[in-house]
């Protein structure tokens, strides 16, 4: 018999779970893009022990039919893609149809939706290695997920989260940058039934002042706004050159709405001021 076998459709997600979900906050962070691209305008964010035992994400999203919601956990489904061709073109954040997969595979998984067209909402609820429980629910438009017990059936990995504070850093972080880059989205977050922030929608200058430090009140951000050829356009708010820091930890850069990190285009900001 041949040494070479084909995995199992959970060991495999559990495996591709290691690429999409290291920690509460790459948890966050798929789900709050999947709500953005849902049409979001208000998105609430709760944590329990910094998302270690419950991650909370409610929005106010378009919502998912009965049909889509059972195929959503499954792996390499999705509505934003459907031809290469479409690759050039996609604006979503995700399309890859990995990230419920990966996150039912590692925690229990609880999806609750409603579309504006539907007499009521739909909840799923997934374990690892069990059939999907589906069962109607009265609720309003949008979508709810619950992902309780993070990594429960993955003692390793979860023995490599860091503590508490460490973990909800990381996701406060996180949510401060999609909300930056959102400024026209209500951002909620609640850690341990703690109101953490309550960012509602705003100018691009506020939102920084709210979530950032209120520093940059009274006049100290300055505004940038340059287009260069090729339809390349640069466009945000700068400190005044006295409050600035040597650190990067009040950086904030974006590509397309898109929060990225990169020590090139730090440092080019940096030591243009």
């Amino acid at each position: 018999m041949g040494k070479i076998k084909v995995l199992s459709e959970f060991l495999a997600n559990q495996i591709a779970a290691g690429e999409v979900v290291q920690n509460p906050e790459s948890v966050v962070k798929e789900l709050v893009e999947n709500s953005l691209d849902a049409g979001a305008n208000t998105i609430c964010v709760f944590l329990q022990k910094s998302g270690k035992t419950l991650i909370q994400i409610l929005d106010d999203g378009c919502g998912m039919s009965k049909e889509d919601l059972l195929l959503a956990p499954l792996r390499h489904t999705t509505s934003k893609l459907f031809t290469s061709e479409q690759l050039d073109e996609i604006r979503t954040f995700g399309f890859r149809g990995e990230a419920l997969a990966a996150i039912s595979s590692v925690s229990l998984l609880e999806i609750q939706t409603r579309r504006a067209e539907d007499e009521h909402g739909w909840r799923l609820q997934a374990e690892p290695l069990k059939e999907f429980v589906v069962e109607p629910i009265n609720m309003q438009v949008g979508t709810q997920i619950f992902v309780k017990n993070l990594f429960f059936n993955t003692p390793a990995r979860r023995k490599f989260l860091k503590t508490d504070l460490t973990e909800f850093k990381k996701v406060d972080d996180t949510l401060k940058r999609i909300a930056i880059a959102h400024p026209d989205k209500r951002f909620i977050f609640y850690d341990n039934n703690k109101l953490i922030f309550d960012a509602k929608p705003a100018e691009l200058e506020n939102r920084i002042i709210e979530l950032v430090t209120s520093s940059y009140s009274d006049g100290n951000l300055l505004k940038v706004d340059k287009t260069f050829a090729n339809n390349i356009k640069i466009s945000g708010y700068v400190g005044q050159p006295q409050l600035a820091k040597t650190g990067a930890t009040t950086q904030y850069l974006f590509l397309n709405k898109r929060p990225i990190l990169s020590k090139q285009l730090s440092y080019a900001v940096f030591f243009s001021i």
